[in-house]
């Protein structure tokens, strides 16, 4: 068994060698320059232009978080959506189903829970 990992770790050691030669030789060979204009922060091809520790309203953050956990519950459906196809010629199709409208009903509860409690407001 463990001759078919042998070069797959030939690689791995080819790989690290190689990149940890380039950056040998870079560290070595390249020049240390310091200047204000490399040493200033950048991102995303925008210098700043304002302060980057602003305050930012609780509730952006709140919305964020109700949108991935909405997101990652919604994500389930497809391979469930999988599942359910190939087992609805046995006979635990309609136990798969129930499961996922049990799983449905109580995120739409939550999500009316969110919004009685006015969490998707902005005003």
């Amino acid at each position: 068994m463990t001759h078919t990992f042998l070069p797959v770790l030939i690689m791995l050691i080819i790989a690290v060698g190689v990149g940890g030669t380039i950056l040998g030789l870079n560290w070595v060979l390249g020049r240390h320059q310091r200047n204000p204009s490399k040493l200033a922060p950048y991102e995303s091809g925008v210098p700043l232009l304002d302060q980057n520790r602003k305050r930012v309203n609780v509730r952006f953050y709140q919305i964020a978080m109700l949108f991935i956990l909405f997101d990652i519950e919604a994500a389930f459906l497809y391979p469930w959506a999988v599942i359910y196809r190939d087992a609805t010629r046995g006979p635990s199709g309609m136990f798969l189903f129930g499961e996922m409208l049990l799983f449905i009903v109580l995120l739409a509860v939550g999500y009316v829970y969110v919004w009685k409690k006015r969490a998707f407001d902005w005003d």
